[in-house]
Formats: C-alpha cells, sequence, structure tokens
C-alpha cells in the first residue's frame, strides 16, 4: 500500500487501495445472496406451473406427433409399445380419402368466405360507433359483444331452432310473404352458407372492439391535415386510417383466422357434418376418427389442420404485418 501527502497537510498521509472497503464488499455480497434467494423463490414458484405444462401440453404433443406416425389404434391403448412406426403413410391415407379432402374443402370455404366477411363487418361496426351513431353507443357496443360471451353451443342451439323448416321464425317469417322457405340445415346448398353467416354474426364483436380501439388511437391531427389538403371522407379513411390499422387488422386476421380453421362446434352442434359431408370440417372428421378408434388417422389429421394454421399465419403476417 502507497501513501501519498496532501497538500497543506504536512506530512499527514492518505492510504491508497484499489479495493473497496469492508463496508461496500459486505453490501455487493448480501446483494447476490438476494438475487439468489429471489431465483430460488420463482423457481420454486415456477415449478408446479411447468410440471403440468408438460403433463397436459408438452407431453401430449409430442405423443399425438409420434401416435400419427404409427398404426396405433384403441385395441392398442393396453400394449401402447407394441404399436409399429409406419412413417407418413397416415397422412397419404389422409389424402386419399375423399371424405377427408371433402372435408379440407369445406373447412378452406368457411375460412375464405368467414374471414373476409367477419373482418368487413367489425371493421363497419367499429367505424360506425365511432363516427356515425352517436346515441345510445354504450348499448350498441354491448349488442354487438353480446353473442362472443354467449356459448356457441348455445348460439348453434338458438340458430338450429330459428332455422326449423317447421316450426322456426325464418320460415314462418318467409312464409307471411308466400315464400315457401327451404330445410335449410338439411339441404347441401344452405348449410354451409348458413354456419358462415352465424360465424361472422357471432366474431364480428371481437373484430369491432379492436377496430374501435385502433380508430380511437388515429391522431385527430393527421385528419385535419388531409382534410385541408382538400382529401375526401373515403380518402382520408383509405389513404390515413387504414394504413394506421395494420396492426389491429393483423390482429383480429390471425385470430379469426385460426379460431374458423378449428370450426367444430357449430357442425357439431347443428347437423353432425351433414347433410352429405357438406358441412363436415377437418377437426369434425379428426373427432370422428378418434371417436372410431383410429387414433392415427385422428392425429395425423389434426397435424394437417396444425401446419394449415401456422401457413395462414405467416401469410397473414407477410401481408399485413407493417412495411416500415
Amino acid at each position: 500500500m502507497s501513501t501519498k501527502t496532501l497538500p497543506g497537510r504536512g506530512d499527514v498521509h492518505e492510504p491508497i487501495t484499489g479495493r473497496p472497503d469492508g463496508s461496500a464488499g459486505r453490501r455487493h455480497s448480501a446483494v447476490r445472496r438476494t438475487a439468489r434467494a429471489q431465483a430460488r423463490a420463482a423457481w420454486i414458484l415456477g415449478v408446479p406451473f411447468l410440471v403440468l405444462f408438460a403433463a397436459f401440453m408438452v407431453l401430449p404433443v409430442v405423443w399425438s406427433l409420434l401416435m400419427s406416425m404409427t398404426d396405433t389404434e384403441s385395441a392398442d391403448l393396453r400394449t401402447p409399445l407394441n404399436v409399429s412406426f409406419i412413417g407418413f403413410d397416415n397422412y397419404v391415407r389422409l389424402f386419399e380419402d375423399e371424405q377427408f379432402v371433402h372435408a379440407l374443402r369445406n373447412t378452406g370455404v368457411f375460412v375464405l368466405v368467414g374471414l373476409p366477411l367477419t373482418l368487413a363487418a367489425g371493421l363497419a361496426a367499429a367505424v360506425a360507433l365511432d363516427r356515425g351513431i352517436r346515441r345510445f353507443r354504450a348499448v350498441f357496443r354491448v349488442g354487438f359483444y353480446l353473442p362472443v360471451i354467449t356459448s356457441v353451443v348455445a348460439v348453434a342451439v338458438i340458430w338450429k331452432t330459428l332455422l326449423d323448416p317447421r316450426a322456426g321464425l325464418v320460415n314462418t317469417v318467409l312464409a307471411w310473404f308466400g315464400i315457401d322457405g327451404p330445410a335449410w340445415l338439411a339441404d347441401t346448398r344452405f348449410a354451409l352458407p348458413v354456419m358462415i353467416l352465424m360465424a361472422v354474426w357471432r366474431n364480428l364483436g371481437t373484430v369491432m372492439i379492436i377496430m374501435l380501439a385502433g380508430l380511437q388511437s388515429v391522431p385527430q391531427s393527421l385528419m385535419e391535415a388531409a382534410e385541408l389538403d382538400g382529401a375526401g371522407a373515403w380518402q382520408r379513411f383509405w389513404r390515413v386510417t387504414f394504413p394506421l390499422l395494420r396492426p389491429a387488422l393483423l390482429l383480429t386476421a390471425v385470430t379469426t383466422g385460426i379460431n374458423y380453421l378449428q370450426f367444430f362446434d357449430e357442425p357439431f352442434v347443428m347437423t353432425n357434418g351433414g347433410p352429405l359431408d357438406s358441412t363436415l370440417s377437418a377437426t369434425l372428421y379428426s373427432y370422428n376418427q378418434f371417436g372410431n378408434g383410429n387414433y392415427d388417422m385422428a392425429s395425423a389429421a389434426g397435424y394437417v389442420v396444425f401446419v394449415l394454421i401456422v401457413a395462414l399465419t405467416v401469410l397473414q403476417f407477410r401481408v399485413l404485418r407493417d412495411k416500415d
């Protein structure tokens, strides 16, 4: 340890050292011990979640993926290790099955028609509530959003009752005008469009709420500047408002698209996939295969839907994400 003479102090010396004094070292050690204790507490609190997540999420996902590449059936539950690994044969069998191909076609129509209609209807309702409707705005918000929080099974049962060909309200009203209403859910021409219409009506409330939040976040100064430049109402919406709604549009498109690719409750409750498989979805096909004991085919069908969800989500991000 070296010393130095302080100016004006004569022979008074001050020690010079590069090490912290004892109190600073003790504080640093205490901070490290506290950090380690907090880390241990966090792991202890997180272990129950990790165990449940692994048991009920990770393990079933991995097991179902392996099952889709074996010949597992209900008879093999007692001897699960005796099944044979067959690779991608189940997937080949799926696409050779006309019923599954038909189910994929129905699912594609449901998504390609229902998704744009839902987004358009939700955006129109949001614009109306943001600018057009001034009185009873809260009532309209609740009315649009009420179907979202209502059980889809209850909604499907109500719609099935309304569309009953004999005693349903829809055909009763049509009869007042001399129109003989069809059997909506028993006709291959109308069953799937009816379910698309019901899905749009039920889900537009979610899109409306998110779009309304996006509309209310648009700076008013930009709208005033565009108006001063001579832009009309449509030009202001298309050139100013709509680009700023991209994040909200992307969120609603992704969540609604995932939901529609997995549509199951509507055909299960209302038609059980009929008539003539016109409302059979890919997820309902997987459910039926599982019920028939074909666990291998059910798992493979589920993973086909998973791949479609990933593909649709990637496409939506490429198209709708902010370009800046």
